[in-house]
């Protein structure tokens, strides 16, 4: 799977964000891999993976490109998607870091960038093609959450291609991530004490486990895949099966109130990701992964066995409309047969009370 150009003079590989979350997962897959001449950590702290070359500096910095002057590949896995974070202070951060690593990599003659975005910025709709291929348009609506950060990123890397001709810049984009750590749109749909679904349409679930991008970003560090690559495991699940293996019923609601109570939800401040991000988790937006398949690439996870773990995950969370609860409220929330609708109303009060008071 390694093209053979590569094999007599491994490449040097750089990886961002080594330290914590996906780049230290990477990081220490690679640690030790003979496909690599020798292996770079790049991060604000040094972190705990041994046998690489740590280097302390922030990625935004515009003196990154003097760190990466024998660097072949970076990794770049610098970068923040909290539900919770400050949408303005997130964006500016992943977009500054994005950017810096680009033109840094261009000016120290890096051969190769990897970035990781998402298959979410297909969109998600109720008449999407199931699978999507890799090259369908990207349709996702720009906003203020995590979907628009990732749509910016890919603004910079097509400029990029542009401005930087000799660099070479792969872009992953997974389906739903489920791994230690990972805090989405997606996963907190599986803390609540029931499936939201909209009448008349049938969303179908697609994962992608931390283990597999890992090993999907080894082959795009490698050259094996390029261009835009999609990662997930293979095929899907229907509603029906997400239901028999979680012990989820789900709860069906119109679209229009569906969507309108979250948007409501949203600008009082009380859920974190806009209404726009609840498609993710009502309308289909399964990825084909051709061009990894092409290469010989096999998910060790299924849909199923991702699906189980992440259900392992979230074990003792609460969640509502993507609003994580504690204590009390989620003991009401958990109780009711209608729960969703409960605890949405009694947020939703509560806030107004505030609002007048």
């Amino acid at each position: 799977m390694v093209p053979t150009s590569n094999r007599h003079r491994p490449p040097v590989v750089a990886v961002t964000g080594a330290a914590s979350g996906l780049g230290r997962a990477f990081l220490a897959h690679v640690a030790s891999s003979a496909d690599f001449r020798r292996v770079v950590a790049i991060d604000e702290q040094r972190g705990d993976v041994a046998d690489v070359t740590w280097r302390v500096i922030d990625v935004r910095d515009p003196l990154l490109a003097n760190r990466l002057s024998d660097i072949d590949v970076l990794v770049h896995l610098a970068a923040g998607y909290a539900l919770d974070a400050d949408p303005t202070e997130r964006r500016a951060y992943n977009l500054r870091a994005a950017e810096t690593v680009l033109t840094a990599s261009a000016a120290a003659r890096v051969r190769r960038v990897v970035l990781v975005t998402s298959a979410m910025v297909y969109g998600a709709a109720p008449d999407n093609d199931v699978p999507l291929a890799e090259g369908s348009p990207v349709a996702a609506e720009h906003d203020t959450g995590v979907v628009g950060d990732y749509l910016e990123i890919e603004a910079l890397v097509r400029r990029s291609r542009r401005s930087h001709p000799g660099l070479e810049v792969t872009v992953l984009r997974p389906a739903a991530v489920v791994g230690p750590d990972t805090d989405t749109v997606v996963t907190r749909h599986f803390e609540a004490p029931r499936l939201l679904t909209v009448k008349g349409c049938a969303p179908r679930w697609q994962f992608c486990h931390v283990d597999d991008l890992v090993t999907a970003l080894e082959l795009a560090a490698l050259g094996a895949v390029s261009g835009v690559v999609a990662v997930g495991s293979d095929g899907w699940l229907e509603q029906e099966q997400v239901e028999e293996i979680s012990g989820l019923r789900r709860f069906e609601l119109p679209a229009a109130l569906t969507f309108g109570t979250a948007q409501r939800l949203h600008r009082l401040g009380i859920t974190p990701a806009p209404a726009t991000d609840l498609h993710y988790v009502v309308y289909p937006w399964v990825v084909e992964c051709a061009a990894l398949r092409a290469v010989g690439w096999k998910p060790v996870w299924s849909n199923e066995a991702a699906l189980e773990h992440l259900l392992e995950l979230s074990a003792g969370r609460h969640a509502v409309v993507g609003r994580r609860l504690s204590g009390k409220e989620a003991t009401i929330t958990a109780a009711g047969a209608t729960v969703a609708v409960i605890g949405t109303a009694a947020i939703v009060r509560r806030a107004r009370r505030k609002r007048r008071v």
